[in-house]
This record gives C-alpha cells, sequence and structure tokens, in this order.
C-alpha cells in the first residue's frame, strides 16, 4: 500500500513540472500577442488618428513590448536552467565523437522548444546539455551529430 502511494506521488510530482513550464510559455505567447496587437493599433492611429491618438498608442506599444522583455527574461532565468553542472569534466566534443550512456542520460536533455533557437531532433536523435554547449546525439550509438559552442551562454 505504501508503494503505490508513494509511485503515485512521483507521478503526480511528474505531471506538475511540465505544467509550470507551460504556464510560463503561454504567458511568453499571450505577451508576444499583445505586442502585435499594440503595434496594430499603432499603425491604426498613425494613418487615421491625431497627434494624441499616436503618442499613447506608442506609449501603449512600448509598455507591452517592456511586458514582453520583462517575461521573457524571467523565464529564462528560472531556476531549473541555472547553475547547470554535471557530476563530470568538461570535455570539448566534436562532431563524430562517441559518448558514453551516461553522458546523454534524460537528465541532460534539455526539452525541445523554441526558445533554444535549434531544430526539432529528429528520430533517435537528441538534444543533450553539456555544460554550456547542446549536442545533437545519436540515441543508438551516442554519435554526436552537431555541436553547438556556448549555447547556453547568451543569458
Amino acid at each position: 500500500m505504501k508503494r503505490m502511494k508513494f509511485l503515485t506521488a512521483g507521478l503526480i510530482a511528474a505531471m506538475m513540472v511540465p505544467v509550470a513550464a507551460q504556464a510560463q510559455t503561454r504567458e511568453i505567447r499571450e505577451e508576444r500577442r499583445d505586442v502585435r496587437e499594440e503595434r496594430r493599433e499603432l499603425r491604426d492611429a498613425q494613418r487615421y488618428g491625431d497627434r494624441g491618438d499616436v503618442r499613447e498608442e506608442r506609449r501603449e506599444y512600448r509598455d507591452a513590448k517592456r511586458d514582453y522583455r520583462d517575461e521573457v527574461r524571467d523565464w529564462r532565468r528560472d531556476t531549473r536552467y541555472q547553475n547547470y553542472r554535471a557530476p563530470f569534466r568538461y570535455q570539448q566534443f566534436r562532431v563524430g565523437s562517441t559518448l558514453r550512456s551516461n553522458y546523454y542520460a534524460p537528465s541532460y536533455r534539455p526539452t525541445w522548444d523554441s526558445r533554444w533557437g535549434v531544430p526539432r531532433a529528429g528520430r533517435n536523435l537528441t538534444y543533450v546539455r553539456h555544460y554550456n554547449d547542446l549536442l545533437l546525439v545519436n540515441e543508438r550509438n551516442g554519435r554526436v551529430i552537431k555541436v553547438y559552442r556556448n549555447h547556453f551562454r547568451w543569458r
């Protein structure tokens, strides 16, 4: 009975982490939509409005852009993506290198998202974070397909 409760609690906890991440990305999408809407309203004011309308729409557009920037900054500062250190030393990998399976364990695989600015990994390929580098690895044999150096340094 205790084992069942433990498994249930673990499953609930595992399901809650993606929900928090989705909430943040939903907020970013909403902020982006607000920026587009304010830009559209500014264009309309510039075409058909007077100076007061244009001034007010510029202010609202600037505020929407600031809110969007703040939301993205908060999302990037999320504690899950800070102070990443692996339990092994840094090694500079090259295309064609072979990784041991502990290098591309699930805990080192960032979930694919548009924030990384890389294309979606194909079949039997996965992205692996190794310190500040992002590696595209073939899951079957551990061979490195592509290396993005200092990819996580841009924050």
